[in-house]
């Protein structure tokens, strides 16, 4: 029985931990090994977090109270770990992340850590572990599908990624709630941008660039740039690659508006004698209204695009996922899509079918002859389903 400790028993936590209660037969199916149960133990600083997720998994799952910005409290919830999932704040993920490589325990992770991961690589290779970071849906399953056609395609000449997580139901003002770490959302609209052109890293301010996007089924979004292709700029020489964040119409100017007024400055302001952090100011008002209600639908879209030659003709492949709120288990679309890349490639590691030393950006993973075969048949037996397309120019 192998051992797995999740950081983070948040919505995405709970739902990695939910996914790997289930019976490990149906991952086996797909070409690893069988695995028939796991030992699960959940690990937040929240009791209330914990005992929520409990609740929801139809088995008994240790639960540990911990602080995970405590590089000691990491290493000893991990100890007894065959492997370890991350499902952190972003602002801790990369200490996590250094501890547990450390620690010579085998990691995948979602959490969106602002620095860059690969530079703990050597590390990683000299404890012999394997390390797979960004492991979510975007970053994730976007960044596998980029890595499957640059080695596709010969040469691959561009890859596009249009992505976001939004309420089903629209509501002014904000047309918007967040289904992760509100302040990671804050993160999106402040960051400058990097895209590649020409072959050349370039910047661009965020919420900058806007264009409609048609989703079938769905209408016209709003897409805009974010820092969004992260590792995809070191490991692919693709001449031209972006990502863009997917919202309502509407929402990209009231973002500019509070981010021009400085509503989401971290630089403190004097308000009637006291020293004020407009950002957290905001953080205190806004937040609550783009929390999720218990039952409220969400849905997460994503479309990548890939321009390039394959076998003497120049092509433009396709993907696209158009995922909704799962009513018979109460999970939302954005954990679903974000948590189960993770569970589906940590039973890879755990049986033995995906282990290369090293910090292990996704896009590495779909170079791999068969991973993304396994990655979207994994998904689509849990309800999750990518759609390709391949035109001709």
């Amino acid at each position: 029985m192998a051992n797995i400790v999740i950081l983070g028993a948040g919505m995405v936590g709970s739902v990695m931990a939910r996914d790997l209660a289930q019976d490990g037969a149906r991952d086996g199916a797909q070409g690893g090994a069988q695995i028939a149960d796991f030992e699960i133990t959940l690990v937040d600083r929240s009791q209330e977090a914990l005992d929520r997720a409990a609740s929801l998994i139809d088995r008994p799952v240790k639960t540990t109270t911990a602080d995970l910005s405590d590089r000691e409290a990491i290493r000893k919830v991990i100890a007894p770990a065959d492997i370890v999932l991350g499902a952190m704040g972003s602002t801790i993920a990369r200490q996590a992340l250094r501890t547990v490589i450390e620690a010579g325990k085998n990691y995948c992770d979602i959490s969106f850590m602002p620095e860059n991961a690969l530079e703990l690589d050597e590390l990683a290779r000299q404890h012999g572990v394997t390390a797979i970071v960004d492991c979510g849906v975007a970053p994730g399953m976007s960044n596998v599908l980029a890595g499957h056609a640059a080695s596709r395609l010969d040469p691959c000449e561009s890859i596009e990624i249009y992505v976001g997580g939004l309420p089903r139901e629209r509501r002014r003002p904000f047309e918007y709630k967040a289904a992760f770490s509100p302040f990671d959302v804050i993160e999106e609209y402040t960051r400058p941008a990097r895209l590649v052109e020409h072959g050349r890293e370039v910047v661009r301010e965020a919420l900058s660039e806007p264009e409609p996007i048609e989703f079938p089924g769905l209408g016209t979004l709003e897409a805009f740039n974010t820092d969004g292709l992260r590792t995809l700029i070191e490991t692919l020489d693709v001449p031209f690659m972006k990502e863009k964040t997917l919202r309502y119409p509407g929402h990209i100017e009231l973002m500019r508006a509070f981010r021009e007024t400085g509503l989401f400055s971290e630089e403190p302001v004097e308000l009637n004698g006291e020293r004020v952090v407009p950002r957290e100011l905001i953080a205190k008002l806004m937040f609550p209204k783009w929390s999720y209600e218990p039952g409220e639908e969400d849905l997460t879209v994503m479309r990548v695009i890939a321009t390039g030659r394959e076998k003497g003709e120049r092509v433009r492949l396709q993907w696209d996922l158009f995922d909704r709120y799962d009513r018979e288990t109460g999970m939302t679309s954005m954990a679903r899509t974000t948590g189960f890349p993770c569970t589906i490639m940590a039973r890879r590691v755990v049986s033995g079918a995906f282990n290369p030393a090293g910090v292990i950006a996704p896009e590495m993973i779909g170079r791999v002859p068969g991973e993304l075969d396994h990655l979207l048949a994994a998904h689509a037996e849990r309800g999750i389903e990518y759609t390709e397309q391949r035109r001709v120019l």
